[in-house]
């Protein structure tokens, strides 16, 4: 061996010895990223740029970035394929992803009352009856307004119209979703009239009772004797 050969070939093993120490001493630890929101999980050996994150989880594993190559060594957010980052991308995959709940398109009826119609006060009572397809999903709601004055959650409502004042009413039937949005709505007038006969009745009795109580105590003793009378009479 010539004595330039002896040189080239000495040189050749110093420069392969200090890469070799180089890339020990490159050699980086992989954390391991969990973001406490989602549960994604995120394997890196630049854990500076997920410190200043807030609800990010770092932990430091046992698995370094080793003789990997530059390119390698290069990718902050790379999965180890090693045996070890075998266990890790297993974890990954037991992580549950989040699903989207998809929106959905609610066929929404007013069975009762079936068209704008009067109610006599105060006899007769309001029934509101809704047909709803499909079922609502969890965290939806159905609510059933009378003049926006929520009355009943559910597709049912019974409403006395002795507490309407006569008139024009609105009854409205709101479908929302759990964020609080209005996906499906719809509303219907009745009308409250009075019952002239009853209200009658009422005024007259209103009348004599009145007339009852201006009168002396010796005349409303005799009255309740006659009536007593009377109701033995009626039962003999």
């Amino acid at each position: 061996m010539t004595k330039q050969s002896a040189i080239s070939l000495l040189t050749f093993l110093s420069i392969t010895t200090a890469g070799g120490y180089t890339l020990a001493a490159n050699a980086a630890p992989i954390y391991k990223v969990v973001d406490e929101r989602t549960g994604q999980v995120t394997f890196t050996d630049s854990p500076q740029a997920y410190e200043q994150q807030a609800d990010k989880q770092i932990s430091q594993t046992g698995i370094t970035t080793g003789n990997s190559s530059s390119i390698n060594a290069a990718s902050p957010n790379r999965t180890d394929t090693s045996a070890n980052g075998n266990d890790q991308v297993s974890q990954l995959a037991a992580v549950p992803k989040p699903t989207l709940q998809a929106a959905v398109n609610y066929q929404l009826t007013m069975v009762e009352p079936k068209a704008e119609r009067a109610y006599q006060r105060p006899g007769q009572i309001i029934t509101v009856n809704l047909q709803l397809s499909p079922a609502l999903q969890a965290g939806d709601s159905i609510s059933i307004y009378l003049d926006d004055k929520l009355i009943s959650q559910g597709v049912t409502a019974s409403i006395a119209t002795i507490d309407l004042n006569p008139g024009e009413h609105t009854i409205e039937a709101i479908i929302e979703n759990k964020a609080g949005q209005i996906v499906n709505r719809l509303s219907r007038s009745v009308y409250v009239i009075q019952n002239t006969a009853i209200l009658q009745k009422k005024r007259q009795l209103a009348q004599q009772l009145q007339a009852y109580q201006r009168l002396p105590w010796q005349q409303k003793l005799l009255l309740k004797l006659r009536q007593k009378d009377n109701i033995n009479n009626d039962t003999q």
